[in-house]
């Protein structure tokens, strides 16, 4: 069995980002081609603000609009998922230097990741 190796980390790593974006930017565009096609011709109001709808404000309503093929439902997905690609890079960093046995930096790691965490969490997500 090969060592993990930092080069091996630098790799997995990058694939691992441009999965997360690549992914994220697919599910954005294909929410916008859904809303243009459900919606492109309905008239703007730009007059009066209008938020987000409540089931667009939590991780499990937008997962369900996603999967009900909502066009809004389908872009705050694609904006999960990039949110969510350093979070993904942060935890498997910590595996990663576990299995080069490098514990201070897992240590270091795992703070970062709970800070990250928390403050996705505080922040209502």
């Amino acid at each position: 069995m090969s060592r993990w190796t930092d080069v091996r980390t630098e790799h997995v790593i990058g694939a691992l980002l441009r999965i997360g974006v690549l992914a994220s930017t697919a599910l954005v565009l294909v929410g916008a081609v859904v809303t243009l096609v459900g919606h492109g011709g309905d008239p703007a109001a730009f007059q009066v603000f209008q938020g987000e709808p409540p089931a667009l404000r939590g991780i499990a309503g937008i997962v369900r609009e996603a999967l009900v093929f909502s066009g809004p439902g389908i872009i705050q997905l694609g904006l999960l998922v990039l949110v969510a690609t350093p979070v993904a890079r942060v935890a498997f960093s910590i595996l990663a230097f576990a299995a080069e046995r490098d514990l201070t930096y897992v240590a270091i790691t795992a703070v970062v990741l709970a800070v990250l965490c928390f403050s996705l969490l505080s922040a209502g997500l």
